[in-house]
């Protein structure tokens, strides 16, 4: 199991403080409270080491396939009319990641990266219907080889606080290798061509860069 390079900063911070703990306490007594501290920040480190993992999985891509861009629990499954980049009717799947889940997002396509925008925002809770346009989020949008246009948004949640997006505007996606990563809860949605085959259903679990979710007409 890997550690992903996310979490470096948050890992050191732990150990930085929890070293500051107990040269603070001294280190020739066990007293209650420096067992205290070692519980909690032994508890903060496991936290993180979880979090953060970056777990090694065997990648096929396959351009009919929508892959899924991120780890969690499909719990929207519906037609909208996307506005911001689409502009158009279109399917959208939205996949929620809970605390416990990888929480690295992967390309569902590849294709070239005709769109990549950061947006400020709100931190709603990941499932509050507003989440998709208030709260802090990116958009990517990438043109497939076969001219279909994929839209995807990162979107931050209540506790997740820091959203970090790798695609650059004219760069090449490919399927399944990481275009950002959201730190604790949070939830992604993507807008597909409306002809496309869902494959997945409300409830479905997703792995990231493995689970296909829809095919391509």
């Amino acid at each position: 199991m890997k550690f992903h390079k996310e979490g470096i900063p948050t890992l050191l911070l732990v150990l930085i403080l929890w070293t500051i703990i107990h040269l603070a306490l001294g280190s020739e007594s066990m007293s209650i409270v420096r067992i205290l501290a070692d519980v909690v920040f032994g508890f903060l480190l496991v936290v993180v080491l979880q979090f953060f993992r970056n777990p090694t999985r065997k990648f096929i891509p396959d351009d009919q396939y929508i892959i899924a861009p991120a780890d969690g629990k499909v719990v929207v499954i519906e037609n909208v009319f996307e506005p911001e980049v689409l502009q158009k009717e279109c399917k959208q799947i939205s996949i929620f990641m809970s605390p416990i889940n990888v929480h690295i997002n992967r390309y569902p396509v590849s294709g070239k990266v005709t769109y990549a925008k950061y947006h400020p925002g709100k931190f709603l809770v990941a499932w509050h219907p507003k989440s998709s346009t208030e709260n802090e989020r990116t958009s990517v949008c990438v043109r497939t080889n076969s001219g279909k246009d994929v839209f995807f948004r990162q979107i931050a949640g209540a506790l997740a606080r820091r959203i970090v997006m790798y695609s650059k505007e004219g760069g090449v996606a490919q399927q399944q290798s990481e275009f950002g990563f959201i730190k604790f809860g949070s939830r992604v949605d993507i807008f597909i061509p409306l002809e496309s085959e869902v494959l997945v259903s409300i409830d479905t679990v997703t792995t990231g860069g493995i689970t296909k979710i829809a095919k391509l007409s």
